[in-house]
């Protein structure tokens, strides 16, 4: 007995807290995901039909490419009103990610949706317009999508349902764009922003992050 609780006891209770930091650093994305591509499911990556700013890459890789090159400027975390509409300080939020990203596939997002917004206020819920932050907020995004894009499934059911470069929001409060890396399940990971301690932004947390409630898929959007 002696021994057990010398010896034992300790290596037991020493391996459970290994055990458990392991796996909570594993949850909260601390430790990278092992991750495929859609090659490895047979899954044919979708390709859109148009290519908004001329530049050789179709809408949807664009977009993808568009978010990665603005997470790769490693944004902080910030809720905050911008008299240029677009941050312009290196903060930014969930939003932020999906505004730059069009800007980059050829799409003024702060332009497309304010024009939208007054041509069709019946649409949203939006007493006092403001052009520098309505475009920046997700319950205003999902309506302006749902208008402007293609409706997809919220199920998780067939990975082949959910592309890269294609949006999703959850619990209409947070919205992020599907990434080319896939879950060993072969569903995307996310490319998105969501707080100051976020370590990584592209992460395999499609089926934990919250309720999907929207799914989309650009289609071209009138300048």
């Amino acid at each position: 007995m002696k021994f057990f609780q010398k010896f034992v006891l300790p290596l037991l209770i020493l391996t459970f807290i290994v055990a458990l930091a392991v796996f909570l650093a594993y949850q909260f994305q601390l430790i990278p995901h092992c991750s495929f591509s859609s090659e490895d499911f047979g899954i044919i990556p979708y390709q859109s039909p148009f290519d908004a700013d001329q530049d050789g890459l179709d809408d949807q890789t664009d977009l993808l490419i568009s978010a990665r090159t603005y997470l790769a400027t490693k944004p902080r975390y910030k809720s905050q009103y911008y008299a240029t509409g677009y941050p312009n300080d290196n903060y930014g939020v969930c939003t932020d990610v999906v505004a730059f990203a069009l800007l980059g596939t050829g799409y003024d997002l702060q332009t497309l949706f304010h024009h939208d917004l007054i041509d069709h206020p019946d649409a949203y819920d939006i007493p006092t317009p403001d052009q520098n932050i309505d475009f920046r907020r997700t319950p205003n995004l999902e309506i302006f999508f749902s208008r402007h894009a293609e409706n997809l499934t919220t199920e998780l059911s067939d990975p082949a349902d959910w592309q890269p470069g294609d949006l999703v929001i959850f619990d209409h409060a947070h919205i992020a764009i599907l990434s080319d890396l896939r879950n060993s399940r072969g569903f995307p990971f996310l490319l998105h922003h969501h707080s100051s301690f976020q370590i990584r932004y592209e992460e395999d947390s499609l089926s934990s992050y919250g309720k999907i409630t929207s799914h989309f898929r650009l289609q071209p959007l009138e300048q």
